[in-house]
């Protein structure tokens, strides 16, 4: 990083420097209206529990600001019930903040309260205008922007995307459509490691992710619980869900230290923490 990122107000250049300023959103108005995963689906009948998932998330809030992360909330509304996925309606890369160009009707207009508290931080955006993409297929690691090609991700937006970044290499990600978005199977740890879920993937693009990184396996029960879905701040600190105890393990195994916090009540609709939070500013 040069003197001048140093001094930038937005820039992220990975998935694992230390976080100094993220977005959220309070799960007010979390609610299942459209089957998107297996995750919602297993979770349809149950009705959820909103002061137990703003409590959860609260708690991560505080955890947040006790790693010294400021965090800036966008106003929850009853509009959207997945609105507390901050990570999909938004991605950053370098000093740019990319407004993503949601699929389904669920979650259209989500971007629109994101520019509006982008501007009024006065904040720098690339609206993305072609095609569809959401920022859980999006993964930053220096140079080279990892996308899954996804239900929610199109080769019309990555194309969109290479041509308003030409400083970027782009390397789309194909996996199986079921699990939702890139960040549910696979997530940057570090220069050279990542976790990730094999059986989401074929065998070439396991070849081609295993010559950048260790891969550090997710087992089909634990990406259930999105373990991979795990977030980086920094000084290899990741915050994971207690439920996933072999993925913590091995964490620590690698000298990660580990934070536990419980979400289990806002993983019902499919997200964990790295769904719920859009990194604005790493060092």
């Amino acid at each position: 990083m040069t003197f001048e990122d140093e001094h930038k107000n937005v820039f992220c250049n990975n998935e694992y420097g230390v976080l100094k300023k993220v977005i959220l959103c309070e799960p007010k108005y979390m609610a299942i209206r459209e089957i998107i995963n297996e995750t919602q689906k297993y979770y349809n009948e149950q009705e959820i529990n909103h002061q137990l998932a703003v409590k959860q998330h609260s708690q991560f809030i505080d955890a947040l600001r006790q790693c010294g992360v400021e965090v800036l909330l966008i106003p929850a509304q009853k509009t959207y019930p997945e609105q507390v996925f901050t990570r999909d309606i938004g991605f950053t890369i370098g000093d740019q903040v990319c407004v993503s160009r949601m699929a389904r009707r669920v979650r259209q207009g989500e971007e629109i309260e994101l520019k509006n508290r982008l501007s009024h931080h006065q904040m720098p955006y690339l609206d993305i205008r072609e095609g569809m993409i959401e920022g859980g297929d999006v993964m930053i690691a220096g140079t080279t922007v990892y996308v899954g090609v996804s239900s929610r991700t199109n080769m019309q937006a990555i194309d969109y995307l290479e041509e308003a970044l030409p400083e970027y290499h782009i390397v789309p990600i194909p996996f199986q459509d079921k699990y939702l978005h890139l960040d549910c199977v696979f997530n940057i740890l570090s220069e050279g490691e990542a976790l990730f879920f094999p059986q989401a993937f074929e065998e070439d693009t396991i070849v081609m992710l295993n010559e950048k990184f260790k891969l550090i396996e997710v087992s089909e029960k634990e990406q259930f619980t999105l373990g991979t879905n795990v977030l980086s701040i920094g000084n290899k600190q990741v915050f994971s869900l207690p439920v996933n105890q072999k993925v913590n393990q091995r964490l620590r195994n690698e000298g990660y230290s580990v934070m536990e916090i419980d979400l289990s009540e806002i993983i019902k609709s499919g997200g964990s923490f790295r769904c719920c939070t859009l990194p604005i500013l790493r060092r």
